[in-house]
């Protein structure tokens, strides 16, 4: 079976046809999620590969936590859905402050 996954806004989702949906399972363990406060993104000709990080406060040391590869086709539709979410989530909240530090990450004994 050939299955090719879309990224989609909730607009675009919206006017889909119904005929044409795939069932996706989420397990209880991905459900979860896992968090991260840093992303690194690199690429190539052929893919791009994101990684997600949890920087802890303290620790010298971060840990990927989750990889992510995609072509090139589907990492432009997931920028053009998350900046779409974006939008939708300032619309409602206000502007997401960017210009501040994300957090106090000096380790255990640093400057104070």
């Amino acid at each position: 079976m050939n299955i090719r996954l879309k990224f989609t806004t909730n607009k675009k989702m919206k006017e889909m046809n119904h005929e044409n949906q795939i069932q996706i399972e989420l397990t209880e363990d991905v459900a979860q999620g896992t968090y991260a406060n840093l992303a690194i993104i690199t690429h190539s000709s052929s893919e791009f590969v994101l990684d997600f990080i949890r920087i802890v406060p303290g620790v010298p040391k971060a840990k990927v936590k989750s990889r992510v590869i995609l072509a090139p086709e589907h990492a432009k539709r997931l920028m053009l859905a998350l900046n779409d979410n974006i939008n939708q989530y300032e619309r409602l909240h206000g502007a997401i402050d960017i210009e501040n530090p994300v957090g106090d990450f000096t380790p255990v004994g640093g400057d104070a």
